[in-house]
């Protein structure tokens, strides 16, 4: 997978509004302090016209729908010249919003539900964007770059993915992620009849014998199963999703804005095709509907995730600790 994220455009490249004002908290209009937060789009001529053509065509969505995504320009950002990584940018404020006035509150919420599950996703796209911060953070101490002097590995790692909580919230947003791509292996294949860069690699990817592995599922059975015991409220999750692409202009990093954009449209396009509108279950005319951007953003995020997994098990397992 990151193989074919690192080399197909028809995954790397978004078109991302980096001028969008923040609507949620109050802001000086500053840019982040470190060079590493700015991200600049690609030439206009190394986008291929095809993704030009077809993101112009598929701009619609459902005004009820899960997912939201920016509506194309001219500038596209490539993700493989900004990979994700640590700028110095402190998010703390915009994640404080997103886990006390995005998520749902303790209080209205039981062991069970699907209420606690989508915090629970919440919080693993949170731990995936941790584990990318410190792959990033161990590098660069590593190389000895001045940006991350007094930073010591293990304490950033402690503080990052301190809990059983934090880590157990990254498997399980990975799965979801995982069996949203198994879903939506059919719709893949289409698109790979385009014969676009990349579509043969995407064919090899899918025809791995994984995506029949029955744990794949586990995440969105338990979602679904808590949706079908509650009342009639599973719009208050599509109403969410919705607004966490809206916070993410509240990111003063470009580079961070870029790629938290990316990961919360792969997020809300792996539940919209894994519960449907009502939350109960797969919606195949919902998948078949799809755009470019989303499966871009689907499979974008699962190779995060993924990395993010592979990365907390060598660091836990291999006692890979680096020093400060």
């Amino acid at each position: 997978l990151n193989s074919l994220l690192s080399s197909s455009p028809n995954f790397r490249l978004y078109s991302i509004d980096m001028l969008a004002s923040c609507e949620y908290l109050p802001q000086e209009l500053t840019e982040c302090v470190s060079e590493s937060c700015e991200v600049y789009p690609i030439d206009e001529d190394s986008v291929p016209p095809e993704v030009i053509k077809v993101d112009s065509r598929q701009y619609e969505f459902d005004l009820d729908g899960w997912a939201r995504w920016d509506m194309p320009t001219e500038d596209y950002y490539d993700t493989q010249d900004v990979p994700e990584s640590f700028t110095g940018y402190d998010g703390s404020v915009v994640w404080k919003f997103i886990h006390e006035k995005i998520a749902f509150k303790p209080s209205t919420f039981v062991c069970g539900s699907w209420r606690r599950d989508f915090n629970n996703a919440i919080s693993g796209l949170h731990s995936s964007i941790s584990c990318h911060i410190l792959m990033s953070i161990e590098e660069k101490l590593e190389d000895g770059e001045g940006d991350v002097d007094g930073l010591v590995f293990r304490e950033e790692f402690d503080r990052r993915l301190g809990t059983k909580e934090h880590v157990e919230n990254l498997y399980f947003t990975y799965l979801l992620l995982l069996g949203a791509v198994r879903e939506a292996r059919h719709r893949l294949l289409e698109d790979c009849d385009s014969n676009f860069d990349g579509a043969e690699d995407l064919k090899h990817l899918l025809s791995q014998p994984i995506w029949d592995e029955s744990v794949i599922d586990c995440a969105a059975e338990q979602m679904r199963k808590h949706g079908t015991k509650e009342d009639d409220t599973f719009w208050k999750a599509r109403m969410r999703t919705r607004e966490l692409m809206r916070i993410m202009n509240c990111v003063q990093c470009n580079k961070c804005r870029l790629h938290g954009k990316i990961g919360v449209l792969g997020l809300s396009t792996a539940l919209q095709i894994l519960l449907g509108k009502s939350g109960t279950g797969v919606d195949r005319q919902v998948i078949s509907k799809l755009h470019r951007v989303e499966l871009a953003a689907l499979l974008t995020t699962t190779g995060k995730l993924g990395r993010a997994v592979m990365f907390y098990e060598d660091r836990i397992k291999g006692g890979g600790m680096g020093g400060g």
